[in-house]
């Protein structure tokens, strides 16, 4: 015989999480999960200024615009793709030479839902977030995000002791 606790108990592990999380991803919008302005610095800036304001601002990407909008973004994947490990000249070398040029946005009033799943879909850590005109307003991130989503989970949760008989899914563990 089935009981209501069998049902009950059924139901959360076919829906794990908080019932408000659904919701609230469903409703809460982009700006509500900005934690920091955007690093926005224009197109032709040398690679060298870029990399120094990226890490001094601590910032994993910066959105480059030429007469205000948006005309790329460069981020530390193309530190480490694009530039490291290359004999170029960081001091005379424009970040538009290895921005991602036209990068995809969204409008920081699209819902969380859509973003982290274009995110999680096309592989993105940065999303810049544009205004009508195309001037950035600001940019999400795969880590905000992350933060977002743990504010709906119970903090002992979280904080569950570390299992070493447990084995991870990968050997990297990144």
């Amino acid at each position: 015989m089935v009981t209501d606790d069998d049902i009950d108990r059924a139901l959360v592990e076919e829906n794990p999480g908080p019932s408000e999380l659904e919701a609230a991803m469903g409703h809460d919008t982009l700006s509500n999960v900005l934690s920091h302005p955007p690093l926005i610095l224009d197109a032709q800036t040398k690679l060298s200024e870029v990399l120094r304001q990226m890490r001094e601002h601590r910032r994993g990407c910066a959105l480059l615009v030429t007469g205000g909008k948006l005309v790329g973004i460069f981020t530390e994947r193309d530190v480490l793709m694009k530039v490291a490990g290359h004999q170029i000249d960081l001091e005379r070398t424009p970040a538009s030479t290895y921005m991602t040029q036209d990068p995809v946005t969204l409008p920081a009033d699209e819902v969380v839902a859509f973003a982290l799943n274009k995110m999680v879909v096309e592989g993105f850590r940065h999303i810049p977030l544009v205004d009508d005109q195309k001037r950035p307003v600001g940019v999400v991130s795969m880590r905000e995000i992350n933060e977002y989503l743990s504010d709906y989970y119970r903090r002992d949760i979280l904080n569950i002791p570390f299992d070493p008989s447990l084995r991870s899914r990968s050997r990297d563990g990144a």
